[in-house]
């Protein structure tokens, strides 16, 4: 998969906008169908640090009204999470009528971080692989629809985004306090993630590989994927016209604020 991936050429700028551009077109006939129908969506996004899951993430909802596509990162559980149903903390952020609720990381931090740096136990981990599918079974069964998709990145590919992180003011925020070791633990990652692929990938809540070590390719293979799954069509609009401005209370506006503090014009 990453040799063929790595060989073919890589989009230019140009041709990966291009097509972007009509994904998120389509992304907007989805939100309209969305709201509509009143459909509950939930997708996951898991895969190795510096896999691509924000750029992704970012691509799928930056035209897209926030109120329908929703963003959930979670962070480092608080004590008092700490001391709840482990799923607990995820449940309050699920869809309601007309949303698309995205987990960048899900509960499926306890099958990969938590279980490779000892933040959980051994059977709290094999706990969660036993119980993960029959709780994605009552997801689907209540009537939300739910997608996961792992981002697989190669080994060299993963090693030059971080030391370009590294090297770059501007990138150093994306490195966490996870990221290095979890480049230490490259192999037990692998494991955890093939346990948690045989544990989780069901006929109900299957998972689906995206090849990430081209970010132009996987974001476009992946938007187009995510749509190809849903059964959407355009919702045919009103017609929109601009009113013209009521003059029954016009006064110089711009005049008003010109004694104002007004920020020096620098560009």
């Amino acid at each position: 998969m990453g040799e063929n991936a790595s060989a073919r050429e890589r989009l230019s700028r140009k041709d990966y906008e291009r097509e972007l551009e009509k994904l998120q077109v389509e992304l907007c006939a989805l939100q309209d169908w969305v709201r509509q129908e009143g459909e509950r969506i939930i997708v996951v996004f898991e895969g190795r640090d510096a896999a691509g899951k924000g750029g992704l993430i970012r691509r799928l909802v930056e035209r897209v009204s926030p109120r329908v596509f929703r963003v959930v990162a979670l962070p480092a559980p608080s004590d008092r999470e700490k001391s709840q149903l482990y799923i607990q903390r995820y449940m309050p952020h699920f869809p309601a009528s007309g949303e698309i609720v995205i987990f960048d990381r899900s509960w499926y931090n306890r099958a990969g971080v938590e279980h490779v740096m000892g933040f959980c136990d051994e059977q709290q981990h094999h706990r969660f692989l036993e119980l993960c599918p029959i709780f994605e079974r009552h997801i689907i069964g209540a009537g939300i629809r739910l997608v996961k998709y792992w981002l697989e990145v190669s080994n060299e590919e993963q090693k030059r985004r971080f030391e370009a992180r590294i090297a770059d003011p501007l990138r150093q925020w994306k490195l966490s306090d996870m990221d290095l070791p979890s480049r230490q633990k490259w192999f037990k990652y692998s494991r955890a993630r093939d346990q948690m692929l045989a544990a989780t990938d069901t006929e109900w809540a299957p998972w689906f590989i995206v090849p990430s070590d081209d970010k132009r390719r996987a974001r476009l293979n992946c938007i187009a994927h995510f749509l190809s799954l849903l059964p959407y069509e355009p919702v045919k609009r009103k017609r929109i016209e601009l009113p013209k401005r009521d003059k029954d209370d016009a006064y110089d506006d711009v005049a008003s604020i010109a004694g104002r503090r007004v920020i020096e014009q620098t560009y």
